[in-house]
């Protein structure tokens, strides 16, 4: 059975370190996704006579890297759901960039767009005001900070305060740091894989029945791009 990193597990959720080229949910491609094969994981694992339930609470892109929350009960996605709805989970994000943003830190605001033919997301322009209201883009606000820099690439620490369709990868290209790997947004070359430096770092919420705070922490992946940086200590590392 395929390896499945799990960070955390008790009742009523699950966390894993989802794999570059995981899909969290099936997809036209018809690859197996992530949470069937955890799914199947827990079947074996606990000898389950029937069906397992795994709902899930959100997803990351496929060439993307990190933790990916699963609710074990109904209770509990309900619950991270409306915790998400709301905007409860605080989520950081790792970015390898190539170059140097314009200023270490700073707020991000765009308006998006989404070319459904090209699944890829645009800064609009004043041209896109012009389409129907129900393509026009809408608002992306996210803030980053520089962890460290290697000669050619930079750590930034990302957080999302909006949740578009490839906000992150969108964004941080049109200020001139496109992340390594990603030939969609304007990397140089693609990585071995065709995963992306972009990896989701942590999540922390109230535990949807504890009520206790949750936080949970992925490592990177293993790759000498990673390894460059070391991993950075304090509030910014949940």
């Amino acid at each position: 059975m395929e390896t499945i990193d799990i960070l955390f597990e008790d009742n009523h959720i699950l966390a894993v370190n989802k794999a570059c080229g995981q899909i969290v949910q099936g997809d036209k491609t018809g690859d197996t996704p992530l949470v069937e094969l955890l799914k199947a994981r827990i079947k074996e694992r606990d000898t389950k006579p029937g069906n397992v339930f795994l709902g899930v609470t959100h997803r990351i892109d496929r060439p993307t890297s990190g933790v990916v929350l699963f609710a074990k009960t109904g209770k509990a996605l309900s619950r991270l759901n409306a915790l998400f709805r709301d905007k409860l989970v605080e989520k950081s994000y790792w970015a390898v960039v190539e170059g140097r943003p314009p200023a270490a830190e700073g707020r991000l605001e765009h308006n998006l767009y989404k070319n459904e033919v090209q699944n890829k997301s645009y800064v609009s322009g004043a041209e896109q005001a012009k389409q129907p209201a129900s393509r026009q883009a809408k608002q992306a606000v996210m803030t980053y900070r520089t962890l460290s820099e290697a000669e050619r690439y930079t750590l930034l620490e990302v957080r999302m305060e909006t949740g578009r369709h490839h906000q992150i990868r969108c964004q941080l290209a049109y200020i001139g740091c496109p992340i390594k790997g990603d030939l969609k947004y304007g990397a140089r070359r693609s990585n071995p894989g065709g995963g992306i430096h972009l990896h989701a770092r942590s999540v922390s919420f109230e535990h949807p029945v504890t009520h206790e705070n949750v936080s949970i922490t992925a490592p990177p992946p293993e790759d000498p791009v990673w390894n460059l940086f070391p991993a950075p200590a304090g509030p910014a590392d949940l």
